[in-house]
């Protein structure tokens, strides 16, 4: 990792522009008296205020339900049957996201409650509708909790555990910076708990099959994660542009200790989150239909703009809102793809109209765009059509 990702203070933390953050539930609930630790998240909620203050926009992905609600529900047992343990979640969420409002209102932030499950994240239009849900709340200035979606997650679509749910979130959002808080400072070379002198690992380039071979079993107390799963969410959120860091989160304010430079493992990212997500967009989607654009919006695709609804002249395919859609010129030559706003046939009855009138033609309103410039990757066909290079457009803006 070079000095210049390190940034200001030698800390990668300080370049974040958007942060997700997961706590376990070690560090949120007391294990003796299955409490939040109030005092705690009122430290991380200060560090959250004080990230946002430099622009940083932040997701906190939070464990804690089940063990909140187990004691609500008066479940003493280690370990819990699939119903007990689904409404254990069902019960705790209520306290998890009271917990979360309470201490960001002290700092004027709102927070607002998501769950998902891993279907969310990998049917199509779900992790479509979910990102923009995601976005949509940090525009609006609040903080989104998220948690997996105990209460209905079967087994097979389960995560099992948040740090692979963080790893997701931060792909799916395009995150450049993941930190997941909990009660290890980092990665080392073998179990620090069987052997207390096994080297520490301060950076690691790559999760390669010999960093992977570290991982030790999860530790004592409510965490479902342990090494193994850290270094899988390590591996997701890397390959997706996102550095990350594995931190002891066990100190009052563990944000600031990590601006401070308090020891932990960083991930570096494989490239950046954005160029990460075209390359992904550009080649490794099943195009589900075409939509055929003028020479006006062919032009102001190139220079990094939108796809509007006036430029469309020709909608093929029966695609779905979210579905993956060639974007081709008056030739029929393929000049970008992207991810629809619209499903084929809103597609069809809005093309060539301004966006103004899609309220009118839909009955509600939509997006102003068919596609947005962020769901959109150029094809190198485009770059050699137009005469483009890469120096020409920006790196987001090409795969």
């Amino acid at each position: 990792m070079s000095p210049a990702e390190h940034g200001a203070g030698g800390n990668p933390l300080g370049q974040a522009r958007r942060l997700v953050v997961k706590i376990g539930s070690a560090l949120l609930v007391d294990a003796e008296s299955g409490e939040i630790r109030r005092d705690w998240l009122g430290g991380l909620a200060e560090d959250i205020a004080a990230l946002r203050g430099a622009g940083c926009e932040i997701l906190v992905v939070s464990s804690g339900a089940v063990a909140l609600g187990r004691r609500r529900l008066g479940l003493s047992r280690k370990h819990l049957r699939l119903e007990e343990k689904q409404a254990a979640a069902a019960a705790g969420q209520i306290d998890l996201a009271g917990a979360y409002v309470e201490a960001l209102a002290r700092h004027g932030i709102g927070a607002a409650l998501i769950l998902i499950t891993l279907d969310d994240t990998e049917a199509r239009q779900r992790h479509v509708n979910a990102r923009n849900t995601l976005e949509t709340l940090l525009r609006l200035g609040s903080v989104p909790v998220i948690n997996e979606n105990d209460t209905v997650a079967a087994d097979e679509t389960r995560f099992g555990d948040n740090d692979r749910l963080a790893a997701r979130v931060a792909a799916m959002t395009r995150a450049d910076t993941l930190v997941l808080l909990s009660d290890i400072d980092g990665l080392y070379a073998r179990d620090p708990r069987l052997d207390p002198d096994a080297p520490f690992r301060a950076e690691v380039a790559r999760v390669t099959p010999e960093i992977e071979a570290m991982a030790g079993k999860a530790l004592a107390g409510h965490s479902t994660g342990g090494m193994a799963t850290k270094l899988a969410a390590a591996r997701i959120a890397t390959e997706a542009g996102c550095r990350m860091a594995i931190a002891d989160g066990r100190q009052r304010r563990p944000l600031d200790a990590l601006v401070r430079g308090a020891r932990c493992t960083w991930f570096a990212a494989q490239g950046d989150a954005r160029s990460a997500f075209k390359r992904w967009l550009g080649a490794a989607l099943k195009i589900e239909g075409a939509l055929t654009v003028d020479a006006g919006a062919l032009a102001a695709l190139a220079t990094g703009r939108s796809l509007l609804p006036a430029g469309v002249i020709r909608v093929e395919g029966a695609f779905h809102r979210g579905d993956a859609v060639a974007i081709q010129g008056p030739d029929g030559k393929e000049f970008a793809r992207g991810l629809a706003a619209y499903g084929a046939d809103e597609a069809r009855r809005i093309m060539g109209r301004n966006s103004r009138d899609i309220e009118t033609l839909l009955g509600y309103r939509g997006r102003e765009e068919m596609v947005h410039r962020d769901d959109m990757a150029l094809t190198q066909t485009a770059l050699t059509q137009t005469g483009l290079n890469r120096t020409s457009l920006t790196e987001e803006d090409t795969p």
